[in-house]
């Protein structure tokens, strides 16, 4: 198979093949590890509950978690060597699984719909909506408690682990998607714990920490002028004109974009615009014309019955065609490639890479990667049996705690979750964006029109909150294996660091949660803690119950023929010559902005214009100090994220709200 973004030289930074000893994946876990990791996980979810009940956006906290892994371990061995207790050295493997143990946890607080699909089951928001709202009964009502929260985070949180675990290989190694995160996260944990004396390491090094306090002190400085709500500062600066920022088409001076621009190959940037220019500027205001004609105007915007049903479902057309494309070609090498190495009575390539026609052997360093990240190998047959068993299980008591869900509507979800899975951690690999919560919506809206008018509401968040799960785990996964694959971290040691974590999140999340929900008062609209997609998720089920009639007009129309046409381009890539196929664009990364906006691919897109240039200029200093200059960026951020939450709990409210209007006409 030929990889859809080739890995340079710049991510291996702090891999030293010649004198590097990598410990057995025994030793990587260790119960330090686990101990920072679940004091870390209360914080994060404690963070992640507080952003998601008030904003109901969650940043990325990889990189944070990282580093503050790092720095309490540090802190930890410090007071043990005072008192004369000498510990184990604390390697950058033992950061990687505490780093993932954390993701795992907090992640399960942003899954888990705390703030989204479980809230809008409550009496509160049934209430909130209205009594006379159609289609809102009393009766689709489900308060939280912390009983069956727990219970239902372990029926459905393990699934995603074991759903792609025999495809790390193929993901990771094979088509070398660059999972920006964990590409960065990886970058800041090798920094941070290199011992080599090599020149150029220590510059990459001093790279990186320079470009993360440019990052972390400019988003300090954006934070004085964002104010309070969603339309201030300098994430929503019409650089492009007003007109154009109506459409989205602005660039928001995001570091953590521009620096997935200076990662992710050209082709990914290029495509991620494409996408953007093809939706935002010409389909969407398009169809925008045709209120009142093809939809109801005056719509609100999280309205499936308008505009936004028609981005939903486009969006995942595309990437749905790319996927199951993907999918089949990858099934189909890997069942080639199977029997060729058995009729040849040899063993799999594992660093083998194309190039055209001919076959050329990785860099060492690249080759050490790839020999420790498929040394431990997890069985396939066991992540197949534990998925296939635990979905048995799932399907025999969720019906239990959700009556309107059956089983076999359980074992549906099921089913169609891999693929899910799948495409959720392609397009993560290639843009950096998880969107497990628009999956969710997708099983929302089928599963409460399949159930219909007698118990839909309830059936459909529930499914909602099944899809999320498994689909938002799996793409966690991959990217911390990214990282444990930059890190020399074993996967097995990466794969039990995931089941820890998911473990105590499922016992930390919803605790931290009812911290919340006994303290305070939890979705009341003029308060604190709104939660603001509690009321769009019910709406969003109750509208699913009237199934796909309630769609706008021509919507499943254009879905097919972006689905056919994602089919169609990756046809394309593939039967025609490199030197041609390198310029058509890829559907994965095309579809997001359908869904986002372009604000993101414009952001990216200034960061592969950089790198272009530099590459023309430099070409040996760009390929030593991309990667490091891009992590930092993306360090920056996502270490800034954790003092931002911290402001917001506390209830410091930015002093300034920057705005831009229009200017007056005197005449």
């Amino acid at each position: 198979m030929g990889s859809e973004a080739e890995m340079t030289a710049p991510l291996l930074a702090g891999v030293s093949p010649a004198v590097e000893a990598v410990p057995p994946w025994r030793e990587q876990l260790t119960v330090r590890a686990i101990v920072v990791s679940a004091i870390l996980g209360v914080l994060f979810c404690l963070v992640t509950h507080k952003l998601n009940l008030t904003v109901g956006i969650v940043p990325s906290l990889n990189v944070a978690a990282g580093l503050l892994g790092y720095c309490l371990v540090r802190t930890w061995t410090a007071a043990l060597g005072m008192f004369g207790v000498v510990s184990k050295p604390f390697t950058k493997q033992e950061n990687t699984v505490i780093q993932t143990c954390v993701v795992a946890c907090y992640g399960l607080a942003i899954s888990g719909g705390f703030g989204s699909y479980m809230l809008a089951m409550d009496q509160k928001t049934y209430e909130l909506i209205g009594t006379d709202y159609p289609g809102n009964r009393a009766v689709d009502v489900k308060n939280p408690s912390l009983s069956w929260m727990i219970g239902f985070m372990f029926l459905v949180s393990f699934l995603g682990i074991f759903i792609l675990v025999a495809l790390r290989k193929v993901m990771v190694i094979d088509c070398k998607l660059t999972y920006p995160s964990g590409t960065a996260t990886a970058m800041l944990i090798n920094s941070v714990h290199t011992t080599t004396e090599v020149e150029l390491v220590e510059k990459q090094v001093s790279c990186l920490g320079k470009y993360l306090s440019i990052s972390f002190i400019w988003n300090c400085f954006k934070w004085f002028f964002s104010g309070v709500g969603d339309s201030c500062g300098f994430d929503n600066f019409p650089s492009l004109g007003l007109a154009a920022f109506k459409n989205t088409f602005y660039f928001d001076f995001s570091p953590t974009y521009i620096g997935c621009g200076l990662i992710c190959p050209h082709i990914v940037n290029c495509s991620a615009l494409v996408g953007a220019i093809i939706s935002w500027g010409f389909l969407w205001p398009y169809i925008s014309t045709k209120a009142g004609e093809w939809y109801p105007a005056e719509l609100g915007s999280n309205d499936f019955k308008g505009l936004y049903g028609y981005k939903v479902f486009v969006c995942i057309s595309l990437i749905l065609g790319d996927g199951i494309y993907k999918l089949i070609k990858i099934v189909y090498a890997t069942i080639k490639e199977t029997m060729n190495a058995q009729s040849n009575k040899g063993r799999l390539p594992l660093v083998w890479v194309q190039d055209g026609d001919n076959i050329s052997k990785l860099l060492a360093k690249e080759k050490l990667l790839n020999e420790v990240f498929v040394k431990d190998n997890i069985p396939p047959w066991l992540a197949g049996s534990a998925y296939v068993g635990l979905a048995a299980i799932s399907a025999a008591i969720v019906p239990m705690m959700f009556p309107q869900l059956k089983w076999y509507l359980v074992l549906s979800a099921y089913v169609i979750a891999p693929l899910l899975a799948f495409c959720n951690s392609y397009g993560t690999g290639l843009t950096n964006w998880n969107l497990a919560s628009t999956y969710g919506k997708i099983g929302l809206f089928i599963f409460a029109s399949w159930v219909g008018h007698h118990g839909g509401v309830i059936a459909g968040l529930a499914a909602c909150g099944v899809m999320m799960s498994i689909v938002s785990t799996a793409g966690d996964l991959m990217q911390d294996f990214k990282t444990g694959y930059l890190t020399l971290s074993s996967p097995r040691s990466m794969f039990v660091s995931q089941l820890i974590g998911t473990a105590l999140g499922c016992v930390i999340a919803p605790l931290t949660f009812w911290l919340y929900w006994i303290a305070f008062d939890i979705g009341n609209p003029n308060g604190m803690f709104k939660a603001p997609y509690a009321s769009i998720y019910r709406e969003m089920s109750i509208m699913g119950v009237e199934g796909f009639s309630v769609l706008p007009q021509h919507c499943l129309a254009i879905c097919f023929v972006f689905f056919f046409a994602a089919i169609a381009i990756n046809f394309l890539r593939d039967v025609t010559p490199k030197s041609m196929s390198k310029f058509i664009p890829l559907p994965m990364a095309m579809a997001i902005p359908f869904y986002i906006g372009a604000y993101f691919a414009i952001d990216m897109f200034v960061g592969t214009i950089i790198l272009f240039v530099w590459e023309r200029a430099n070409h040996k200093e760009s390929e030593d100090f991309a990667g490091a200059v891009a992590s930092g960026l993306i360090c920056g951020d996502g270490i800034w994220s954790a003092p931002s939450a911290i402001l917001s709990i506390m209830r410091i409210d930015p002093p300034m709200c920057m705005y831009i209007k229009p200017s007056l006409t005197y005449g």
